[in-house]
């Protein structure tokens, strides 16, 4: 049932697919605070009998906390974040978009054992990414992110069997779905124009704490300016 909360989900993955890299200070701030909300909300069931607070307050309290000092920890070091993020996204490519092409005629240990390397390997090249071509890698996954929201391929009622059963299965989603696939490259190729023709300077100057740090520092780039 489309409702106005699922109505401001869609619409804030579409800003954060389509715009999320040229607002690099928000986009990373906001990524860090979802993702630290996500994991208070899928660790407050761990304590929940283990503290005398409501299961309900706890829950609350978790989630605040998380995307509290998520948020923090993302504005504080930007650089970073983008590192983590890339991180995170290529090591959940690589466990469950690469690995199991590897792995499907593997069972037991042999193939615990190569879905573990995809998933390290994805996690060592996003990092990679995130630190060699830092605003490439903020474009990828803000695009990715935002385009599995807007196509409503996550939804809160994902996280909430996520924490519900302390496992990541329903918030796989299929990579292939169209509606995500036409949002995440419709957004990727949005953003990348953005830089190209240089709408991201003017966008840039009419927000307040967004010149601290624009995602327009990939080395390649800087090289070339050079």
């Amino acid at each position: 049932m489309f409702t106005p909360l699922t109505g401001g989900l869609v619409l804030a993955g579409l800003a954060l697919a389509f715009v999320g890299a040229a607002v690099s200070v928000y986009a990373v701030t906001l990524t860090g605070l979802l993702v630290g909300a996500g994991a208070g909300y899928l660790f407050a069931p761990n304590v929940v009998g283990l503290i005398a607070i409501d299961g309900a307050v706890l829950t609350a309290g978790a989630v605040g906390v998380g995307g509290l000092l998520g948020g923090f920890l993302a504005y504080a070091g930007l650089s970073f974040a983008v590192l983590g993020i890339g991180a995170v996204v290529g090591g959940f490519a690589g466990r469950f978009a690469v690995g199991p092409f590897y792995a499907a005629d593997a069972a037991g240990i042999e193939g615990t054992a190569l879905l573990v390397g995809a998933t390290l390997a994805g996690v060592a090249v996003g990092a990679l990414f995130g630190f060699v071509l830092t605003r490439t890698t903020l474009v990828v996954s803000t695009a990715l992110i935002g385009a599995a929201v807007a196509s409503r391929s996550l939804t809160p009622a994902d996280f909430e069997a996520a924490a519900a059963e302390t496992t990541v299965e329903p918030l796989l989603f299929d990579l292939s779905a169209p509606a995500f696939l036409a949002v995440f490259v419709l957004g990727t190729l949005s953003q990348l124009g953005l830089f190209r023709f240089g709408y991201v300077t003017k966008l840039v100057g009419l927000l307040p704490g967004a010149r601290r740090w624009t995602a327009d520092d990939d080395r390649d780039g800087d090289a070339g300016a050079a």
